[in-house]
């Protein structure tokens, strides 16, 4: 599924995000940035250990020792991955009772991911569907969270083409609902 925006596209897919050969992947991060399962064990275990090493000079050197927090965003090498560059952010675990904290917190990992891969000059950036493996986000609300803020980032800037990777065919369905919504 493909959609433009202004000189940009969008696209939806299901696949295997650490295959992928864009400028940037984005990392559905723990807050320690030194690996964990799902998405980001994949990542750390395909990029190779220089990105352990990495990500230990980032929280040393730019968080001063502190996680990285919700719905922020640093970048580091991609090392033996396909894309040149790794955008790491912490999705939220999901709450009920914290539901809009944790949807701006969501916003703000897609928004964040975003401007720092245009920062960087980048052209290309793929992201999971972040948090809703193990932080356990309902996937309709995270697909339509996600969806909406990547089309008004892509309304306002020139930037190029965001690539959503889906691990399942169900999130697949669910990504598919919620543009036929948004961009119909």
């Amino acid at each position: 599924m493909e959609f433009s925006i202004g000189n940009n596209r969008l696209r939806i897919e299901i696949g295997d995000i650490t295959k992928l050969d864009t400028d940037a992947i984005v990392n559905a991060a723990n807050s320690s940035l030194l690996g964990g399962g799902g998405v980001d064990g994949a990542i750390h275990r395909t990029a190779g250990p220089k990105l352990l090493e990495e990500c230990k000079r980032v929280r040393k050197d730019e968080l001063h020792g502190a996680p990285l927090e919700t719905g922020e965003a640093v970048i580091t090498n991609g090392y033996e991955l396909a894309a040149r560059f790794v955008i790491h952010t912490v999705g939220p675990i999901w709450d009920e009772a914290e539901r809009s904290l944790q949807e701006k917190q969501l916003e703000n990992c897609y928004k964040n991911s975003l401007r720092l891969a245009l920062d960087n000059g980048l052209t290309s950036i793929a992201f999971p569907s972040i948090s809703t493996g193990a932080f356990r986000f309902p996937l309709q609300l995270a697909s339509a969270t996600a969806l909406k803020t990547v089309k008004s980032f892509l309304e306002t800037n020139s930037f190029g083409t965001v690539v959503i990777v889906l691990f399942s065919e169900n999130d697949y369905a669910e990504y598919e609902r919620q543009a036929e919504q948004i961009f119909n």
